[in-house]
């Protein structure tokens, strides 16, 4: 038997058919069938309460498992490479993996992969930080997201995930992670002639840095298209004596209006629940007021959002 063969990862039936195992065993229906040609342990149940989590982490259990077995030459792009870089987006449908290659190469295909054959000098590849899979870097997974993703605000959301500065939050400020990449990168991956040039061009003056989720900029981008000035975002709050009480995803300090979008996590989170009351109300005791903000009034609600922001503003000025 091969000493580096492994049953638990996924493996190719000719290589299990070299290592002693019967056709029977190899067809179990035990056994998951991710590609053609592959097997692979039944996959253990994802965290059904997020779908968009789960599928994501489908589909970065795919690459990894695909990965064992690609070409020279092959690697993930597209929403595969978004996903591995950690990248935000839409809820995917289904759990193929992108895989591109640089033309003339033909580009992979068979159940499961989605191939793609790249023009010459139009991207550059490198290794995912997790697990070191081939993937094209950030500026140019955000380039082809630009004749896939359909609404612009996702477009720029995936922009502000790639340039932003993960912070400590408060007087140190101190930098947790880089930035996978400046605005001057994503400007650079994006040459005439790209399939979607003209959706990037368009997204790239509205990227900002400072941006923690895909909703925040939603929210960003829904107050300042319903006609309000654009928000301040990731903001340390003060009390007149210089006491830190917490930092706000979008803010108006001049009027003393916060923003915070509540996602799931912050209500099933009871750590981070707790801390959400305590910041609120020291913000209230300190003059400000705060807007909270749901999915739900974000999708299906958009004008009554910008219409109560409004209001505090009006207020406040």
């Amino acid at each position: 038997m091969d000493d580096n063969f492994d049953a638990r990862a996924a493996f190719s039936v000719s290589r299990a058919r070299l290592n002693g195992f019967r056709r029977a065993q190899i067809d179990s229906r035990t056994l998951d069938r991710p590609f053609h040609g592959l097997r692979a342990a039944p996959i253990s149940s994802f965290d059904d309460r997020d779908p968009a989590r789960a599928m994501n982490e489908l589909i970065t259990l795919r690459a990894r498992q695909f990965s064992a077995h690609m070409h020279a030459g092959e690697f993930f792009s597209h929403a595969t490479a978004a996903i591995l870089w950690g990248i935000p987006l839409p809820r995917q449908r289904t759990s193929s993996v992108h895989v591109s290659v640089c033309a003339p190469s033909r580009a992979p295909r068979g159940r499961g992969v989605t191939g793609h054959q790249l023009r010459p000098g139009s991207f550059q590849t490198t290794s995912d930080p997790r697990f070191a899979l081939a993937v094209t870097d950030p500026p140019s997974t955000w380039a082809l997201l630009g004749a896939v993703l359909r609404h612009p605000y996702d477009l720029i959301a995936a922009a502000d995930a790639i340039v932003r500065v993960d912070r400590l939050p408060g007087p140190s400020g101190r930098v947790l992670h880089a930035a996978m990449a400046t605005i001057g990168d994503l400007d650079a991956a994006v040459p005439a002639g790209r399939r979607g040039v003209r959706a990037l061009r368009e997204a790239l003056p509205r990227v900002r840095v400072g941006s923690a989720s895909r909703m925040e900029t939603w929210v960003r981008l829904t107050l300042v298209d319903g006609g309000l000035p654009e928000p301040q975002l990731d903001t340390d709050v003060y009390d007149e004596r210089g006491q830190f009480l917490g930092c706000v995803d979008l803010a108006y300090p001049a009027f003393r209006v916060a923003i915070e979008y509540e996602g799931d996590h912050h209500r099933t989170d009871a750590a981070q629940w707790h801390r959400d009351i305590v910041k609120h109300d020291d913000m209230v005791r300190a003059g400000w007021r705060v807007i909270r903000v749901t999915r739900q009034q974000l999708f299906s609600t958009p004008s009554a959002l910008v219409a109560r922001v409004a209001e505090a503003l009006r207020v406040a000025g």
